[in-house]
Parts: C-alpha cells; sequence; structure tokens
C-alpha cells in the first residue's frame, strides 16, 4: 500500500540548531593533544540543572524553541510538520491487538521496519511539542506516543532482540530516532521505560568507537553519528561520563586520535588536507556522508557549547575548514553535486536541491559555535546560495529551526552574500576536479585503483555502472533542474555525459544487502590546477568487464573545457562510444539543436548522423565544437523510467511510478573494436549559436598532441600551453621525464607552472620548459628551478599523493 507521505530528516530529526541559545567556544587554554577527560566528566559537581538545560536545548534542536507564529515562513514550517504528523496520526494503529505501528512498516521485527518506526514517532512528537499543529499538547497523542516506543521495545528493538538485516538500523539509525523521541516526550515517560530503552541503546551503541553487529572500528560520518547518540544518551541518563564519551569520540580519545574526525587523513575515511572526503574507504562521498557527518558536527557542538562537555579539541579547525574546502566547491546555487554523492544519486526522496540544503543547514548550524571569522563567511556563502536557488527555494522546505537560522541570515542587511565561486579546483584524494564560472561549473567524476569508480548495495544505485568513468557533470545557473528532475530515474545509464563507454548489455548491480564497490585497475586519475584558474585532467579508463581501454584528458579554460581522447582501443567485437552530451530537457523542453548553422527537427525521435561536422549549439546550455570536425550522431527522444529499477533500499526506494523526461544526446560512434581511436572536441557552456560558431571558426585552442604518449592543447590568447604526458616525451617545445599533468602560462610577470603526477608511481618529474627563466620568484619547497634559455623545473612527486606543485619564474 501506499506510504505516508513523511518528513525528511532535513525537517525534523535533521533539524538541528536554535538560534540564540549557544555561545561560542573560547579557544584558550587548549591544548594541542586529543582532549582528555575532566574531573567533572565522572559526574562529580554536575548539576540536575546541566542535564535539564541541555536536554532543553536539544529539544529546541528540533522544535525551534520559541517563534513567531504569524510570520508566513515559519507558519508554512508549522504547517508542513502538521501535514506530515497528521496524516502518520491518521495512518497509525492504535488497537490493542496491533501487530504494527504502520501498515507499511511490517513486520516490524525488520529492522528496516521498526528503524523507520522511531523516526515517525519522533515526527508525531514534534508535532505534540510545536505550538500551532493540529496535534500539539494533545493528551492522547503524547499517550499513543509512549505506547508507540513501548511496543517497538516489546516486539522488536531491545538488549536482547538477535541482529538481523543492515547493521545501520540497529546502531545508528533506531537509536537516534529512539532518543530524538525519549528527548521530547521525557516528560511523559515512565522512569522504567526510559530505563529499558537507554539500556537497548547501550547494547546496539555503546559508544562511538566500535562497531557492535562485527568488528570494525568508526570512522567518519559513523562516528560522529555514535558521538551524537551516546552523548543524548548519556543526558537522558544524567551520566556525566556517557555525555564525555560521546564527545571524546569525536576526538577518539579511546584510539589515542587515531581515528579523530578532527584530524586529516591520508588514506581512508574522513577530511583530507586537499578538501577530498572519503567514506567506504574508497568513495567520493562529500554529498552523502559527508554532508552527514558535518550535520553531526555541528549538532554535538551546538548541543554541548558552553557547558563543561563543550567540545575543546583543538583540531576542530578542520572541520571549520572543510566547510570552505571540502563543501563549497561543490555547492552550485545551492545544489551538492552529484558526482560527491555515490549511491545516493538513486534516491528519489533527496535530489541535489536536498542534499544542498542540508549542507546549508549544517553550515549555519556550525556557524553558532565557529570563530566570528569563519562564522561571517559561512553565513554570507549560505545567503548566496539561498537567494540564488530560485528553482527549488530552500525555505520552501525547511524546518523552524532551520527557518529561524536562515532568516536570521536573509533578514540581516549587513551581511552580503559571497558571489558564485569560480576557479579550477583539484581534489586529488578523491579523483575529482571542478571548474566553476560565475553561470556554470564542470565537475569531473573520475576513478582509479584508489577511489572506486561507482558506489552500489543495498538495494541502491542498480545502474551506477559508468559514474566514475569521466562523466562531465556540467551546471548551468539557467537550468538547476538538470541532474534534480528525475535524471536518474530516466537517462540512458550506458551514455553518461562525457563517458567512452563499451555499448554492451550490464546486469544489475547491488540488488542485494550489503554495499560494494567497484575498483578499476588503472592508477592515472587526478589532475592538476594553474592559478586557481586553469585545470587539466586524465584519466586512463580501463573498462569493467571489457577489452576497452582509452586515455582521457580535459584542459577547463575561462569559457571552454577541452576533452581529449586518444589510444581508445578494443577487442570485444562490440561497438564503442563517447557520449559528448546527453541533456536533460524536463517533461516539454524543445531546446532548439543547431549544427554547423542549421536548426534541425524538433520532433521526438528524430535521429541523424553528421558527417564531418564542425559544431553545435543545444539551446539553454551552450555549445559543442568538433576540433578538425567529426561524424557526429544526434538523438532527440523521450525516454521513460521508474526510480524503483535504481533504487528498492528499504528507505529509500523509489515507486514503480512511470517518469517520462526528454533528452538530446550526441555522440561519437568509434565502431566495433576499435583501434587506436580518438576524439577531441570543445564543451562552451552558456554560448550562444552564434558564439560557438565563432570560436568554431577562430580556433582560440590549438591541439598540439593527442595520441597515446601525450595529449596537450595550447591556448595562445591565455599564453598557456597544457599537457598530460603519458610517457616521458615531448610537446611543443615542453618536455617531461616521466607521466605527468603539466600547466604552463607565459604572461607578463613571468611564467607560472603546475605539475601533478597523478599516477603516484614515480619520485621525480623532471620538466623542460620551452621559455627562458632568469630567476625563481616563489617555488613551492618541493620545486626546484634551474633558470636558462631553457629552464628545467624538478619536482619532488614522491609521497605527494598526486597533489599540484609550482613555481612562478621571471
Amino acid at each position: 500500500m501506499p506510504q505516508p507521505s513523511h518528513i525528511s530528516r532535513r525537517r525534523v530529526l535533521g533539524a538541528t540548531g536554535v538560534a540564540g541559545l549557544l555561545v561560542s567556544a573560547s579557544a584558550a587554554g587548549l591544548v594541542s593533544a586529543p582532549r582528555a577527560a575532566a574531573a567533572d566528566d565522572t559526574g562529580a559537581g554536575v548539576s540536575a540543572d546541566a542535564y535539564d538545560t541541555l536536554l532543553q536545548r536539544a529539544e529546541e534542536l528540533i522544535t525551534g524553541g520559541q517563534f513567531n507564529a504569524a510570520d508566513p515562513d515559519f507558519a508554512a514550517a508549522v504547517d508542513r510538520l502538521d501535514t506530515t504528523a497528521a496524516e502518520l496520526w491518521s495512518t497509525m494503529d492504535r488497537s490493542a491487538g496491533r501487530t504494527f505501528l504502520w501498515p507499511d512498516m511490517a513486520p516490524v521485527t525488520d529492522p528496516d521496519m521498526f528503524g523507520q518506526s522511531y523516526p515517525r514517532l519522533a515526527t508525531l512528537a514534534a508535532a505534540w511539542k510545536v505550538p500551532g499543529t493540529s496535534l500539539s499538547g494533545r493528551e492522547d497523542v503524547a499517550q499513543a506516543v509512549v505506547a508507540g516506543l513501548r511496543f517497538l521495545y516489546d516486539r522488536a528493538f531491545n538488549p536482547t532482540a538477535t541482529r538481523t538485516g543492515n547493521w545501520w538500523f540497529w546502531e545508528i539509525g533506531a537509536p537516534r530516532g529512539l532518543l530524538d523521541t525519549c528527548v521530547l516526550m521525557r516528560t511523559k515517560l515512565p522512569a522504567a521505560d526510559l530505563s529499558a530503552y537507554l539500556a537497548t541503546v547501550a547494547k546496539w551503541c555503546p559508544n562511538p568507537d566500535r562497531r557492535v553487529s562485527y568488528d570494525a572500528v568508526e570512522t567518519g560520518a559513523n562516528r560522529s553519528d555514535k558521538s551524537v547518540i551516546v552523548a543524548l544518551h548519556g543526558l537522558l541518563a544524567r551520566d556525566a561520563a556517557k555525555v564525555a564519551q560521546g564527545r571524546d569520540g569525536l576526538s577518539d580519545l579511546a584510539g589515542s586520535g587515531a581515528n579523530s574526525v578532527f584530524t586529516y587523513v591520508t588514506s581512508g575515511d574522513g577530511f583530507y588536507a586537499d578538501g577530498s572526503f572519503i567514506q567506504h574507504n574508497y568513495v567520493a562521498y562529500t554529498g552523502a556522508y559527508g554532508q552527514v557527518m558535518l550535520s553531526g558536527l555541528a549538532y554535538i557542538l551546538a548541543l554541548l557549547a558552553g557547558s563543561q562537555w563543550a567540545v575543546t579539541d583543538p583540531d576542530v579547525t578542520v572541520v571549520h575548514d572543510a566547510v570552505e574546502r571540502s563543501f563549497s566547491p561543490f555547492v552550485f546555487e545551492g545544489l551538492m553535486m552529484d558526482s560527491q554523492s555515490g549511491r545516493a544519486v538513486s534516491r528519489w526522496r533527496t535530489p541535489d536541491s536536498d542534499r544542498g540544503a542540508r549542507v546549508i543547514s549544517g553550515v549555519l548550524l556550525l556557524a553558532q559555535t565557529a570563530p566570528a571569522a569563519y562564522a561571517a563567511r559561512w553565513r554570507a556563502l549560505a545567503k548566496g546560495w539561498i537567494q540564488r536557488n530560485k528553482l527549488t527555494p530552500y525555505l520552501a522546505d525547511a524546518s523552524i529551526p532551520q527557518v529561524a537560522r536562515a532568516r536570521a541570515v536573509l533578514d540581516n542587511g549587513a551581511i552580503v552574500p559571497t558571489a558564485p565561486l569560480t576557479g579550477a579546483f583539484a581534489f586529488a584524494g578523491m579523483d575529482r576536479m571542478v571548474h566553476r564560472r560565475p553561470t556554470w561549473a564542470l565537475s569531473l567524476g573520475m576513478s582509479s585503483a584508489r577511489v572506486s569508480a561507482y558506489e552500489c548495495g543495498n538495494f541502491e544505485n542498480k545502474h551506477g555502472w559508468y559514474q566514475g568513468d569521466g562523466v562531465t557533470y556540467l551546471y548551468t545557473s539557467g537550468d538547476l533542474g538538470q541532474f534534480g528532475d528525475s535524471f536518474w530515474a530516466t537517462v540512458d545509464p550506458y551514455r553518461l555525459p562525457g563517458t567512452t563507454v563499451d555499448t554492451r548489455t550490464r546486469a544489475k548491480i547491488g540488488d542485494a544487502n550489503g554495499t560494494k564497490t567497484f575498483q578499476p585497475a588503472n592508477l592515472t586519475a587526478g589532475g592538476a590546477t594553474l592559478g586557481g584558474r586553469f585545470g587539466a585532467a586524465a584519466m586512463k579508463l580501463v573498462a569493467d568487464g571489457s577489452t576497452l581501454q582509452a586515455k582521457k584528458v580535459w584542459f577547463t579554460l575561462d569559457d571552454a573545457v577541452i576533452a581529449l581522447g586518444a589510444d581508445i582501443t578494443s577487442t570485444d567485437g562490440r561497438t564503442i562510444e563517447t557520449i559528448v552530451e546527453n541533456r536533460n530537457l524536463h517533461i516539454s523542453g524543445t531546446n532548439a539543436l543547431t549544427v554547423d548553422g542549421a536548426v534541425q527537427p524538433g520532433t521526438q525521435g528524430w535521429t541523424k548522423t553528421f558527417t564531418g561536422s564542425r559544431w553545435a549549439h543545444l539551446n539553454g546550455t551552450g555549445g559543442y565544437v568538433f576540433l578538425g570536425g567529426a561524424s557526429v550522431r544526434a538523438l532527440r527522444h523521450e525516454r521513460t523510467g521508474t526510480w524503483a529499477a535504481i533504487n528498492t533500499g528499504k528507505d529509500t526506494g523509489g515507486t514503480d511510478d512511470p517518469v517520462t523526461r526528454r533528452y538530446l544526446t550526441l555522440w561519437l560512434d568509434h565502431g566495433a573494436s576499435p583501434a587506436a581511436a580518438g576524439y577531441s572536441y570543445a564543451l562552451l557552456p552558456g554560448a550562444s549559436a552564434a558564439q560557438t560558431s565563432q570560436w568554431a571558426a577562430s580556433q582560440p585552442v590549438r591541439i598540439v598532441a593527442n595520441k597515446k604518449e601525450v595529449q596537450a592543447i595550447e591556448a595562445p590568447g591565455h599564453g598557456l600551453l597544457a599537457a598530460h604526458f603519458w610517457h616521458p616525451g615531448a610537446a611543443d617545445g615542453l618536455t617531461s621525464s616521466a607521466p605527468a599533468t603539466v600547466l604552463v602560462r607565459k604572461h607578463s610577470a613571468g611564467i607560472s607552472v603546475a605539475v601533478a603526477e597523478t599516477s603516484r608511481a614515480y619520485e621525480t618529474v623532471r620538466i623542460k620548459l620551452p621559455y627562458a627563466a632568469t630567476r625563481v620568484v616563489s617555488a613551492d619547497a618541493t620545486v626546484t628551478v634551474t633558470p636558462g634559455s631553457r629552464a628545467v623545473v624538478t619536482v619532488r612527486t614522491g609521497g605527494s599523493r598526486g597533489r599540484t606543485h609550482v613555481a612562478e619564474l621571471a
């Protein structure tokens, strides 16, 4: 039967924070080691008021505390809560002989069923607490929630239960929903009931450090989630040591800091110094687990601020710096880019707009306990993100406390919204590159033996085969719904833009319990940036289950992205394609396609092959220039799919309702079993047809080389020469002693050089420039320069994990 419309964690359980209650933690007296337990962590000298104060704060982090009910934004938030809670109330089985709380949450003994029932009880409890809802203050509602907790304890979730299914529901999902409900209902809960529930949490989440279900040390987002649970347990139990254990779990005091969430990691889960975020050992996950970790940390910092349990780890700046280093580059006009969200892209309830809104909520809550300089910058960032997203307005789905924090920023004229981020950003720790301009952004989804091509599992992301094969995620300010408007349910998963693919039929993946990743065999993936303005990225494609291999490189400029492919080889007898574009035109889009000056038909099902085409233009997106001409295939068609086809997860699965969207696809056909095939084209986001035609005619970018040894371009207008060397070699006078990505720019002040060794297999790279240099203006400690008529730049790349090394010469 249909599931009742639910309230998202963003509205209730994710609705953390309360304006005006928190004080900034002082940095005075901090020590450099992970925080040690204080004397009062044992409970000595802790007054009852200390627990009551923080429990009240925990309640208000959910409900928002006092607010102006007459204000339209707050009234709308109350109405959203009321609508969802009223539906849950009307469908809740409150009979004496019940076997479930909701008919779609049966059998209640299944962990995904009781795991999802607890947040529903928390929603009812929130509606009971919040003034203005139809359930507010009603005794029958309070007693129904209390009885519901007891029902779940008796039937399913208790200390003697035997674990089945997904461990997450037992150790994180159910405990958090249970404790949030207990916080809200604490004045109504019998002491014996509360004691029983806390004993249950103690069994399944006894500490933040280790997993109960099987032997594993908790890391990243899972550690922060468990730290919150343990701290809430301590407050409800009035156990000072337990609260301290939750706080100290963040710093991994029990493990001497080895898995502290406030430490930069160099492998595995957590934040990297270059801004990368990894979870599940190999997955680029800033937009999902990274967001969860941000929200969890913001919550516990806010909850404990100003108390004897306040977080005082001096390395908390790691999460502070992550807002601008890890999150901001991937938030485009309030959307969190899909390249960062792993299997979560298959979840129909949480598109990029929802994930972006959660980041905004986490940032604004974190600002309440951060040093003033950080907080001021973040509020300006958030204001810009909120104001520029007109398609999915933040306030339209915000909870009461989220409305409070957002309105405090939006109504403050002294806060000037930050302009859209621009520049080139490389994230060596997760094989990602982002190039941003004022009205568009491109994110590259790459993979290697270090970073997974995709994650699937728990019945999610069943068609994710090519998500890390060089996907070019193009975001434009005029089409914020490109990926959020049912893209993953309807797109041809064999034709993701930017990829080179074998056209073989693939079997579904991840259609079982447990998660898994695919690690390709290639070592090279990543890139370099120059001056924060230009970028170059490379990936050796070693296809999954196919003999297909290819060398793919992208160069990012002010107004263009140049894509080169070389040495495309396969021996399986199947057709190999490179997908230039596969654009979502939404439900009824008729965006004109112009090819070499001629407007093409707009009818659905139209297809054509253009021989020797020089350029194409798609209205609303931009231009495509085929450097040197190419045989280009085009297709305009409607595609119908369902979210259930790609996700039937227990708490994330989609419906079988058919969804139809229109697409315009451009691709290059390399034929069956190509030998050393290639391609070269330019993306011109936001360009008009006239601008595209002019770019194609003027050729402001020259292809210097596109072969298996080296791929390189020159952009004379920028003074830029950029190359990726697959082997030692030369390109237009630029030479490299080893595989490397190199950007060189000659300008009025001198010469700028950037080098990255993205295979991580070479200790030293020696670059000979085609230019003279007489002195070093500045250089990284890893770089030495020999001036001369052809200056030589030697880079110690060993141990640098693919990062960019730079030098300025004159």
